[in-house]
């Protein structure tokens, strides 16, 4: 299975795994899952620092590179196809930018995003857990 960690699943399970189901905790540990994160995690969280929303034990940029490191993950780019997909995504979604991207990345590569988000759960058109 192939799966894309909302930022919520990257600081959860670097910090607080419990958060997540442990039906989705295995999921994600499976050695035959693929995990991968979106390259705009690293914005949300250096915006979430930078508001104080988030307090990291080292700098964003240092501690999103060694918990991507550490677990293996692999960083999707935000391409051109991503963009026009997030901008035009089925039925009523909310205009937060990350999470549409995120929202649309899962779409055009056929991901499972794992979220806390009610919004990308409840949204049909994309396949979430949590």
């Amino acid at each position: 299975m192939r799966y894309l960690l909302d930022t919520c699943a990257i600081v959860w399970i670097a910090a607080d795994p419990e958060k997540l189901s442990r039906s989705t905790s295995a999921a994600v540990s499976d050695p035959d899952a693929e995990v991968l994160v979106s390259a705009v995690s690293a914005a949300e969280i250096a915006c979430a620092c930078e508001r104080g929303r988030l307090e990291l034990d080292r700098h964003w940029k240092t501690w999103f590179r060694f918990v991507v490191t550490e677990n293996g993950w692999e960083v999707l780019d935000v391409s051109l196809r991503i963009i026009e997909e997030a901008w035009s995504l089925p039925d009523e979604f909310h205009a937060d930018p990350a999470d549409r991207v995120m929202v649309a990345t899962a779409r055009t590569m056929d991901l499972v995003v794992i979220t806390g988000d009610q919004r990308i759960l409840q949204y049909p058109h994309v396949e979430s857990l949590c």
